[in-house]
């Protein structure tokens, strides 16, 4: 008897407030329109969104720290803009990578730092000694015999030169010294640029491949420059201004793929501004599509215009309220906090359909306005009451969790509840006190479902049978629930931050999926990088003595012997001034008829292409300025560019350890003589598998290790495991305040019941349907929570107030369009391009759905049962 006093006056408490302000209707209404004007005033001058992901969990997880302490030894930015440049040739992609970070470089307010990871001094003068002594030995070769070519090239780096060292091959297959196939690549190679220089299509020479004879290496057609921008953590969209300047900076140098090259921007700059870009694809289409279901979900609910706009108004002034809070209390939002707008809508949602239906109910009653909305409040005020608390705590009880933004976001949510109700019982009843909405004169309940009540009162063990079994099924299916700690499949691969990344995961090589290990000493780093190196899970392993070549001996000598015979010719004392265009034509139509009177009668391949040639510069030759103009441009950059290297490495010098430049150094060995080891994986490394392998083959050799592949998984681990330890305080608070207001350990287990068989329903369809728990769609799982426990109570309540027979009642009527209304809305979600948040839509309708299977089929069939065995009691005792 206790908990029906209890139940009767908090019920007469919601009706007297409910009766005050209808008849304070004006001063309750404009007192919370200034309430909700100045919050919204506030929320609007101090909106502020922190979209830094890494502040979204604790500094005080273990691998946190462990990535702190690496951090500390290992200073590295972590938000980068990583340029990826692809050349059509290996000189072309040189070019721009060169010219481009110069450019960026010269703007240090907005690009603190720009740095080039494959380049600088000591790559450029000792990069060959990295390479294994066969290659050494092969390339000096080639450099030595291209030794004609390269000192014509070198002391007239022009169009007249390229002709004079043709000229000098020539010379001596004139004179029977050599063959027109000893130069049948080179001229193979410059007939293609020429043809493609006349047709008017873009051309580009790759000087290294055509002296070497063979295709250039994928890997010296790629340079990256890492760009540390300064960012405006206020924006949405921090690094937007920084991506496009280094847009507009390689527009402007002309670096697009017409002119041989590509520039494509990754990193977690970009990553994290296309990710807002690609959720905001499709806003329109998906508002539009909320906005009509939401409103015909409104209007089927309560039938009326103004119980809409009161609905509407009454969720504006507690979502205006309710961001203050938040922005009041944590200063800004963060990309999983700001996510209480879905939650505070949908329940607010809910609030105000339950007291409009009843009213109506009320109005059909034949009561007047006034009087309907008193025994609405008192029909519906209680269960009102206790799931808006029951809500509020479950929210609340995120805050222990470790996923600073699933605490804030349970703080915000959580008050959010309590706003919700607090205007539902006061502003929405005073606004209905003004607007004076229609009587009613249709039956607001589902009468045509009268044959289903009945069906389920006739068969309520076959339902409660079935419930079992699919209890059951779900146990099962659990274990094969899966969470995709990858956050590159939560994003569209359309963008070309994603695109990238996923190229570049492809190979071992440019693979960002590495993990760092440290040894404490030089010997101790040998011996770590050895055992990581034998794992079958790992491609390689650098540090800093990777980069101390081996074999330097034979190596500097091959490279000696090349620097003997190359230096006058790739360093001439005198350079011949730039030539007149009249000069190039002459050269390119004496070099022509030397060709054709080569080539003329000799039926081999190389006769033919040197025909071809001739043909080519003849028409060159005989060519307007512009179209030389053209052919200098596609020839002699990247001429430049190759003598350039070649200089660069024939000053070779031994290196040691102590000899490595110092910036480089510091990559590697901290200032306190720590030793730095990267490990890359072998494989896919964007395949989950692959990397869990990786992880754990590498963590088993050193515990300590840290890096993308650990941060990622962990974080997914950190964050299901507070989604756990939130649902189970959250499960474990609403118990407890239902055991307050119950007080009957059976009615608790009644209205909780159905909620645990929702969620092991909706985890169970998600293992059916291949569709794993992730970073986005976890986040729908609060909602859940609150829809399920507030559907319960108000069912649960009517119940233990009598009434029976509950699908043909107007409280099956809110439920059902509260969830609709809601699903509508949210539902709308799963036509995004955005791949988290379409399958955070969808997860939604699917948690809703089952939601709603419970509480419409399961939980009366449990009160029939229930009544039937309180029935079977009754006549036992009557017996008796």
């Amino acid at each position: 008897m206790n908990e029906r006093r209890d139940v009767a006056a908090l019920t007469s408490s919601i009706r007297r407030i409910v009766a005050f302000c209808v008849r304070h209707a004006i001063a309750v209404t404009v007192s919370a329109l200034l309430l909700g004007l100045a919050a919204g005033w506030f929320a609007a001058g101090h909106f502020a969104m922190n979209s830094n992901t890494a502040d979204l969990i604790s500094d005080e997880v273990g691998w946190r720290k462990q990535q702190a302490r690496f951090e500390a030894q290992f200073p590295r930015p972590d938000n980068l803009i990583l340029a990826v440049i692809d050349g059509a040739t290996p000189e072309r992609a040189e070019e721009a990578a060169a010219s481009l970070a110069s450019a960026l470089a010269r703007d240090p307010a907005l690009f603190p730092s720009v740095r080039r990871p494959d380049a600088g001094a000591f790559l450029e003068h000792d990069g060959l000694l990295l390479l294994p002594t066969a290659e050494v030995k092969s390339a000096t070769e080639k450099l030595i015999d291209a030794q004609p070519f390269l000192a014509a090239l070198a002391g007239d780096p022009s169009l007249r030169g390229v002709m004079a060292s043709l000229g000098t091959v020539l010379t001596g297959i004139e004179h029977g010294q050599a063959s027109l196939a000893r130069i049948e690549g080179p001229m193979t190679a410059l007939a293609d640029c020429f043809d493609q220089v006349l047709a008017g299509r873009p051309a580009f020479l790759s000087w290294q491949a055509m002296l070497t004879g063979g295709t250039p290496d994928p890997r010296r057609l790629r340079r990256f420059i890492e760009i540390e921008p300064t960012l405006d953590y206020g924006q949405l969209t921090p690094g937007r201004q920084a991506t496009d300047a280094v847009r507009k900076a390689a527009r402007g140098l002309g670096l697009t793929p017409e002119n041989g090259v590509t520039v494509r921007l990754t990193g977690p700059v970009p990553l994290t501004d296309e990710e807002f870009g690609t959720l905001a694809e499709r806003a329109g289409l998906m508002t539009g599509v909320m906005g009509i279901a939401v409103l015909a979900m409104l209007w089927l609910a309560v039938r009326s215009l103004r119980l809409i706009f009161a609905i509407a108004v009454t969720i504006m002034v507690g979502l205006a309220t309710t961001t203050a809070f938040g922005l009041l209390t944590f200063g800004a939002f963060n990309v999983i906090s700001v996510a209480f707008i879905a939650l505070f809508v949908g329940l607010g949602v809910d609030f105000g359909i339950q007291l409009s239906v009843r009213y109506r109910a009320e109005r059909h009653e034949g009561l007047a306005l006034d009087a309907a909305l008193a025994e609405a409040a008192s029909g519906i005020g209680g269960a009102l009451t206790l799931a808006a608390a029951a809500i509020s705590i479950g929210f609340l009880s995120f805050l222990p969790t470790s996923y600073v933004g699933v605490a804030e976001l349970g703080a915000i949510a959580g008050v959010g509840m309590i706003v919700t109700f607090a205007l539902t019982v006061t502003l929405l009843p005073a606004l209905l006190a003004l607007m004076r909405p229609k009587g009613e004169t249709r039956e607001v309940g589902f009468t045509a479902l009268a044959p289903l009540d009945t069906w389920l009162h006739s068969h309520y063990r076959r339902v409660l049978g079935t419930a079992a079994v699919l209890a059951l099924a779900s146990l099962a299916a659990l274990p094969l629930v899966g969470f995709d700690f990858n956050p590159l499949d939560l994003r569209s691969a359309e963008v070309e931050s994603v695109s990238t990344l996923l190229d570049l995961t492809k190979t071992p090589e440019t693979s960002p999926n590495t993990i760092d290990a440290t040894a404490p000493d030089a010997a101790q780093a040998e011996k770590l990088a050895a055992r990581l190196e034998a794992l079958p899970e790992v491609s390689h392993v650098l540090w800093v003595k990777s980069f101390v070549p081996d074999d330097q001996e034979e190596k500097l000598a091959l490279i000696g012997d090349a620097s003997m015979l190359l230096d006058t010719a790739v360093n001439p004392f005198d350079e011949k001034p730039t030539p007149s265009d009249a000069d190039i034509s002459a050269s390119l139509a004496a070099i022509a008829a030397r060709l054709h009177a080569a080539g003329t009668g000799d039926m081999t391949q190389a006769g033919k292409e040197a025909l071809r040639l001739a043909r080519d510069l003849d028409a060159l030759a005989n060519g307007t300025p512009a179209l030389r103009a053209r052919a200098t441009e596609a020839l002699i950059p990247g001429l430049k560019t190759m003598l350039a290297q070649i200089r660069g490495i024939l000053q070779a010098a031994p290196v040691t350890l102590e000899t490595l430049p110092a910036d480089f150094r510091r990559d590697w060995v901290s200032p306190g003589g720590i030793f730095r080891l990267q490990v890359t994986p072998r494989g896919n490394s964007n395949d989950n598998e692959v990397l869990s392998r990786f992880t754990r083959a590498v963590r088993a050799v050193a515990p300590e290790a840290t890096g993308t592949p650990i941060s990622v998984q962990e974080s997914g681990r950190t964050i299901l495991r507070a989604f756990i330890e939130a649902g189970l305080w959250s499960f474990l608070a609403i118990a407890a305040i239902l055991g307050f207001a119950l007080r009957r350990a059976r009615d608790v287990t009644l209205a909780l019941l159905p909620l645990l068989l929702a969620g092991m329903l909706t985890l169970a369809t998600c293992a059916v349907i291949g569709m794993p728990l992730n970073f986005a769609n976890v986040i729908a799982l609060p909602l859940l929570l609150g829809m399920g426990v507030a559907f319960d109570i108000y069912f649960m309540m009517a119940w233990r107030a009598g009434t029976r027979r509950l699908l043909q009642k107007p409280l099956t009527r809110a439920v059902l369009f509260s969830a609709a209304t809601t699903a509508a809305g949210f539902g709308s979600l799963w036509l995004s391009s955005h791949p988290g948040t379409a399958s955070m839509g969808k997860l939604l309708l699917i948690s809703l759905w089952w939601i709603l299977v419970c509480v419409l089929f399961v939980l009366p069939a449990l009160f029939t049962f229930l009544d039937g065995r309180a029935g079977l009691d009754e006549r036992a005792r009557k017996a008796g």
